[in-house]
């Protein structure tokens, strides 16, 4: 809507000041004539903003100008409520700040908008990690948040997974980034990724560290993930899946089913899946028994038809022969 993009121009000059014309069809998601249109609309209503040609140039409001923006529509209202995780917060020690804050929100809500509110929160509650994931206690984690905000250096002693497991490490923390119920650190040089609970002492120095200007938390978070799983699944497995084994595959496999499976004459269906390494795969694909065949590689196939030898004599059974790997297509 147009109303809501002049909205949104004025938003982000009041809090970025000075933006191009490209730079605001860039936020906005609009071509750059869209932007001197609603920009010309602005002027006609009356509002202070002016542009500068040249190359530092762009548009800005007039110095001192604030304009009355608190009106929230039901959508906006209900992102803000939804949006933060109060048990993120008090991890972070700023439980008590998001209880004053939400409530502060909420007064300022006219009452009709208050109540819709107040239906949504009775409707909905965030709780992201898994059912199987306990809880990692973070002792640490309130300092080292107080060290990201105050951009102060950091001596760790450090529990790392190789040899020499516990470690001693100076580090200047850029940020934290929770994932799946854990916070991990971000923090240079490097920059490098540390577990909060994996952090056994902490020193909280006086030395003071400048952010490089370069560094962007979101794109570095989302450039580790994807090396993370570049380096994950480093291997293929060709296998027969039935319909509850390709029903109970989840991530990258379910990915990957999607992308290559095909169906067979007998009811199963082909498909090439990621695998990190021969002994995760015999231990994964072990899980789903029967509802899966490996076809290749030869060794992994071989690996599994051994395993369940060795189950069926434990347990009295003669295993049927193994039947030889159909040729891979």
């Amino acid at each position: 809507m147009k109303s809501s993009r002049l909205l949104s121009i004025l938003l982000l000059l009041q809090t970025r000041g000075r933006l191009t014309a490209a730079e605001l069809a860039e936020h906005l998601e609009v071509s750059v004539r869209t932007v001197y249109r609603d920009v010309e609309a602005l002027h006609a209503a009356g509002v202070p903003l002016y542009g500068e040609a040249g190359h530092a140039g762009g548009y800005r409001l007039l110095a001192g100008h604030r304009s009355r923006l608190t009106d929230l529509f039901a959508g906006e209202a209900e992102a803000l409520f939804l949006a933060g995780i109060p048990g993120a917060a008090a991890e972070l020690g700023l439980g008590g700040h998001f209880t004053d804050a939400q409530l502060k929100l909420r007064a300022a809500l006219p009452e009709p908008l208050r109540e819709h509110v107040d239906r949504l929160r009775a409707r909905f509650h965030i709780d992201a990690p898994g059912w199987y994931d306990d809880a990692a206690p973070a002792p640490h984690l309130a300092a080292v948040a107080a060290a990201v905000r105050e951009s102060r250096v950091l001596d760790l002693r450090y529990r790392r997974w190789k040899e020499p497991t516990d470690v001693d490490r100076r580090v200047e923390p850029y940020g934290l980034v929770l994932k799946a119920g854990r916070w991990y650190l971000v923090a240079g040089p490097g920059p490098r990724t540390f577990r909060v609970d994996q952090i056994l002492e902490l020193v909280a120095t006086d030395v003071e560290f400048d952010l490089p200007g370069d560094f962007d938390l979101t794109a570095y978070w989302r450039d580790h993930q994807a090396a993370f799983h570049a380096r994950l699944h480093q291997g293929e497995a060709v296998v027969l899946l039935s319909q509850r084994g390709a029903g109970r595959l989840t991530g990258a496999a379910a990915r990957a089913l999607a992308a290559t499976g095909v169906p067979e004459p007998d009811g199963r269906t082909r498909a090439t899946l990621p695998i990190e390494s021969l002994d995760h795969a015999h231990h994964t694909f072990l899980g789903l028994g029967a509802d899966v065949e490996v076809l290749a590689p030869e060794d992994l196939r071989a690996r599994i038809a051994e395993t369940v030898a060795a189950l069926a004599h434990r347990y009295g059974a003669t295993p049927p022969a193994p039947t030889p790997a159909p040729r891979t297509r």
